[in-house]
């Protein structure tokens, strides 16, 4: 090895060591540091490395830890970027984390959720095995722009992985074009039906062919532009996905439990978390499990144990209510809470934080294309509608225009505050953060209950 990337590991590593011990995390700026002393640092400590990639706009910490799951009960010896570290320097600090200080890995595998934008570059230097697109939605205009420069940055990444077998959703058809002429070795997962008897009401991220822009015909819609896409003029469509959900046996307001044909093998599966999107990343899980050799038996069981990513559903016990924390930051993905929102029964409270620091996105036009209407007209189910973050007051105004009861709806800026108002009564809530809103409030919510670092 080198003696500049020996270097690279030493000082990332210490620099990781010191920044943990602050309580700061340390899973970016070691990379940083790593980067500028050695510019393939990631192709050197990822030499001989099965990597598995997750990427995509919505789902990749989730379906992540679903594959974590499946890794870890099939005895493989891997690691994982666990922090949702996933720029180039987040996942060069996690290999330096995880091999020796000769710059040696001692693992077989590595499973590393990579930002869409940033897999262009990163895909220079990983040996990636399976590749996993799950969906692509617009996401954060200011940073990723339109969604065909999403759909681009990933179609040039995978020039650079022609070995890898992908794992892409049929039923999105700005993932499913990522298929034309490429040599990869393509694996299809998909949901054969609808997932909800009445959805949100969303805009469609993709309503026409990318071949020819005739408006696509659709036999059914999951959600978004999810579906039984076709489209009438130029013959693009879905493909049969090899992994598919074919029944949706039941959806609660914890788990779903869904009838999965693995390759034309059926199972019935018990997925640990709520709501359609997570039905979704469950099938690509189990796609990922089949690409890397890991028996049926051992994926479906792991969709039922696995543990939810922070802030992905998180629940916990605030004073004398149980809350769950659902991250939030896009039109596609909020109103997916949304629909899960609706469809469970009973009361709640409902807690909205809105931020718009960078990491965010510092466009909060998109919050005017979620659905809220649909949860103002179960208003009587909630007995608080509390607003805050950075940018509560725009929250609050919109909320206001979905026809919320203006009088009803409360600002409380201060976390702790907010947080005394949640766990007041028995109530349970729902937390709907956005990115930085979520770290700030878990940082709140650690003073006064035991929950785990992001980084654990």
């Amino acid at each position: 090895m080198k003696l500049k990337t020996r270097l690279a590991v030493a000082v990332c590593k210490a620099s990781g060591a010191v920044l943990r011990r602050l309580g700061r995390g340390g899973t970016n700026l070691p990379g940083k540091l790593a980067l500028k002393i050695d510019k393939n640092i990631l192709g050197e400590l990822s030499r001989g490395v099965k990597v598995t990639v997750v990427t995509g706009t919505n789902g990749k910490t989730t379906t992540s830890r679903m594959i974590e799951q499946a890794f870890a009960d099939a005895g493989l010896k891997y690691f994982s970027n666990k922090s949702g570290a996933n720029l180039l320097t987040g996942i060069i600090a996690v290999f330096a984390q995880h091999c020796t200080l000769s710059g040696k890995c001692p693992y077989t595998h590595a499973l590393i959720e990579c930002d869409e934008a940033a897999f262009r570059k990163t895909s220079e230097f990983l040996p990636v095995e399976c590749l996993v697109v799950n969906n692509i939605f617009r996401d954060q205009l200011d940073r990723y722009g339109e969604i065909t420069h999403t759909l681009n940055a990933i179609r040039e990444g995978i020039t650079h992985v022609p070995d890898a077998t992908l794992c892409l959703n049929a039923d999105c058809s700005l993932t499913a074009s990522l298929a034309d002429k490429i040599p990869n070795k393509i694996l299809w997962f998909g949901v054969n039906v609808p997932i909800y008897e009445n959805a949100a009401h969303e805009l469609s991220d993709a309503p026409y062919c990318i071949h020819c822009k005739t408006e696509y015909e659709y036999d059914y819609v999951t959600y978004g532009h999810l579906g039984g896409f076709r489209c009438p003029k130029c013959g693009y469509h879905r493909h049969e996905p090899d992994v598919a959900v074919t029944k949706i046996l039941a959806a609660g307001a914890d788990s779903s439990d869904i009838e999965l044909s693995i390759c034309g093998h059926a199972h019935e599966v018990h997925v640990n978390l709520p709501g359609g999107y997570n039905i979704y990343n469950a099938a690509a899980a189990a796609a990922v499990s089949h690409v890397v050799g890991i028996d049926e038996e051992t994926a479906v069981s792991a969709l039922g144990q696995f543990e939810c990513g922070f802030g992905r559903a998180e629940q916990f016990t605030l004073g004398k209510a149980q809350a769950r924390m659902m991250l939030v930051k896009n039109p596609a993905g909020f109103n997916q809470v949304i629909n899960l929102i609706a469809h469970d029964k009973g009361t709640c409270k409902l807690a909205f934080l809105l931020n718009d620091r960078f990491a965010d996105g510092t466009d909060i036009s998109w919050i005017w294309d979620v659905d809220f209407e649909a949860l103002a007209e179960q208003e009587a189910r909630f007995t608080r509608i509390l607003v805050s973050g950075v940018r509560a007051d725009d929250m609050a105004l919109r909320l206001k225009y979905a026809g919320f009861t203006a009088d009803r709806i409360e600002v409380i800026r201060d976390y702790e505050a907010l947080l005394g108002e949640v766990g007041a009564d028995e109530t349970p809530a729902f937390l709907m953060p956005t990115y930085t809103a979520m770290f700030d409030l878990r940082g709140e919510i650690a003073k006064h209950t035991d929950v785990k670092a992001f980084y654990e």
